[in-house]
């Protein structure tokens, strides 16, 4: 199947702080990819790369197109969507006007309204508390608005970082198992951060393990699942 995002040589920083050092890595139409390994690795750098929220070289494409260099709300217009470690909701808002702050590259209302309504079939609680202030939210209620948010923008290419953390186990089942719906359903294609490598790990199609910003392990996550070596040296499980 052929790669929707692919990075070649991707480097990235904060002023003078470098913190990838030139890596590659794909996600293919449909597929999942996960970046694994330790805190500092590089992990949610990578994303804020692509996203365009920091300093890069090096080369990304998105459907054979360079975005490299483009702006953050650019890339989004493309159809990348970006849910970020601490899911980045707004607290003071309600659950309807976070949404709406997903749609705002958009101009079609009527095709927006749709979306809600799509989206409500994934999570009906958001739909319950589509009035609510955010900040009254659970957890994983919150975690699954922010996943709404992104998906609002009718993404071809979903950024979710730590989706896991902070959550009981069960809803974190809850939310991958709608993950895992949204991806057959929808066509949309994830790249993954996520500190439960085990967990990742049965949801990817491959997995990129970051060690001090360079890729020391890649390929099949179920591959690397199964390496013994590989989940004892590096993942702690």
């Amino acid at each position: 199947m052929a790669a929707l995002l692919e990075a070649e040589g991707l480097t990235a920083g904060y002023g003078q702080t470098a913190v990838l050092h030139g890596i590659d890595f794909a996600v293919e139409e449909r597929g999942v990819s996960a970046l694994l390994g330790a805190n500092g690795a590089g992990k949610t750098t990578t994303l804020r790369a692509v996203s365009g929220m920091v300093r890069t070289g090096g080369a990304l494409r998105l459907a054979g197109d360079r975005i490299d260099g483009l702006a953050t709300e650019e890339i989004a217009r493309r159809g990348v969507a970006h849910v970020p470690d601490g899911r980045g909701t707004f607290m003071e808002l309600t659950v309807e006007e976070n949404m709406r702050l997903g749609a705002y590259t958009r101009r079609d209302k009527a095709g927006v309204e749709a979306d809600f309504e799509r989206v409500f079939g994934y999570f009906p609680r958001l739909k319950q508390r589509f009035k609510q202030q955010a900040g009254t939210l659970s957890g994983g209620e919150q975690q699954m608005l922010a996943i709404s948010r992104a998906l609002v923008l009718r993404p071809r290419l979903l950024l979710l970082d730590e989706p896991s953390f902070g959550l009981a186990p069960l809803v974190v089942q809850e939310i991958f198992s709608i993950m895992r719906r949204i991806r057959e359903e929808q066509g949309v294609s994830i790249l993954l951060v996520e500190q439960n490598a085990s967990l990742a790990l049965d949801f990817a199609d491959r997995a990129y393990l970051l060690e001090t910003g360079r890729i020391v392990v890649s390929g099949p996550a179920a591959d690397i699942r199964q390496d013994e070596s590989i989940r004892r040296s590096y993942l702690g499980y």
